[in-house]
C-alpha cells in the first residue's frame, strides 16, 4: 500500500460527522486523516458477554471488542478541546519519544502540546523523533477527570485498575511492545490495533514508527504472519491479555485512555 493511498484529506467525508459535538473540538474539515481502517479480525460483543465467558474465553486466551459496556457521555463532554484546554491548558505534560525500547521524556504546558505539537506525522518520521502524549499523567491533578471515567467492568482476579490518558494526532501510535493486560477505549476518533500472540513476535524495527510500518511491512506480510488487527471509534473498548504484542495508530486526532490491569 502506498503512502498516498493510506493517507486522504477529506474536507467532508461521507459518514463522518464533523461537528464538535461529536469530535469535541478535536477535528477539522480540512485536517490530515488516515483512510484505511483494515479488517475487523478481533471478536466484538455487546453487553451480552457475560464475566464467566470473558474469563474463560479471553481473559488468559486473545483479545476482544465489547461495545455498549459503559455509557462515558459525561466523560467525553469533560475531553472536549474547549473543556480541557480552560482546566488544563497550563499544566506541565510529559510527552515520550514513540519507539519500542528507550523513550526520551519532555515536560511542556499542555497547551503547547495541543497548539504545536498535536498534528498529523509523517511516515517517514523516526520513533525517535516524535512526541507522544499517553500515560505519563500526574494522577493528583488529573484526578478531577479520571473520576468521572466509567471503567470496563470485569476486571481480572487479584487484579487492580490504573489508567493512562493521551491525546494524539493522525498518524501517530505506540510500535509492538507487550506488558500486562488491560483495555483501551476511545473518547474520539478512531483508533486501529494491531496485535500478536506471546509466541509470534512480529518484525518491526524498535525505532520506526507504527504508520511506517503499516505503510512499509505491512502489505508484504503473507497472510500467516498478518496480525489481529481491528479500528476502535468511540464507545467501543479493547481488551488485550497478558505480554501480547501490540502497537497502535491512530486514524484521527484521538483521545482515549487505558486501564492497565496489574
Amino acid at each position: 500500500m502506498s503512502t498516498v493511498s493510506l493517507l486522504a484529506t477529506l474536507q467532508c467525508p461521507d459518514g463522518l460527522d464533523t461537528d464538535l459535538n461529536t469530535e469535541g473540538g478535536w477535528s477539522s474539515d480540512a485536517e490530515l486523516r488516515l483512510s484505511d481502517e483494515g479488517p475487523c479480525t478481533v471478536d466484538i460483543w455487546n453487553t451480552s458477554l457475560t464475566y464467566a465467558q470473558f474469563l474463560q474465553q479471553y481473559a488468559y486466551s486473545k483479545p476482544v471488542v465489547l461495545r455498549g459496556w459503559s455509557d462515558n457521555t459525561e466523560f467525553q463532554r469533560l475531553c472536549s478541546k474547549q473543556h480541557l484546554m480552560q482546566e488544563y491548558g497550563e499544566r506541565l505534560v510529559r510527552l515520550s519519544t514513540a519507539n519500542t525500547y528507550s523513550y526520551h521524556k519532555v515536560d511542556v504546558p499542555f497547551q503547547e502540546y495541543v497548539k504545536h505539537l498535536l498534528k498529523p506525522q509523517s511516515p517517514d518520521t523516526l520513533g525517535s523523533d516524535t512526541l507522544y502524549f499517553f500515560g505519563d499523567n500526574n494522577f493528583t491533578e488529573w484526578h478531577s477527570l479520571f473520576k468521572q471515567y466509567r471503567a470496563p467492568r470485569y476486571i481480572l482476579p487479584r487484579t487492580t485498575g490504573a489508567y493512562s490518558f493521551g491525546i494524539a494526532g493522525p498518524g501517530t501510535g505506540v510500535p509492538f511492545h507487550w506488558h500486562g493486560p488491560g483495555y483501551s477505549e476511545v473518547i474520539y476518533g478512531r483508533k486501529r490495533w494491531f496485535l500478536y500472540p506471546p509466541d509470534k513476535e512480529p518484525h518491526f524495527h524498535p525505532n520506526r514508527t507504527t504508520l511506517s510500518w503499516v505503510t512499509d511491512m505491512l502489505p508484504t506480510l503473507p497472510e500467516e504472519e498478518r496480525p489481529i488487527e481491528c479500528t476502535i471509534r468511540p464507545g467501543e473498548v479493547l481488551y488485550f491479555p497478558d505480554r501480547w504484542w501490540h502497537a497502535t495508530l491512530n486514524l484521527d486526532t484521538s483521545v482515549f485512555i487505558s486501564t492497565f490491569l496489574g
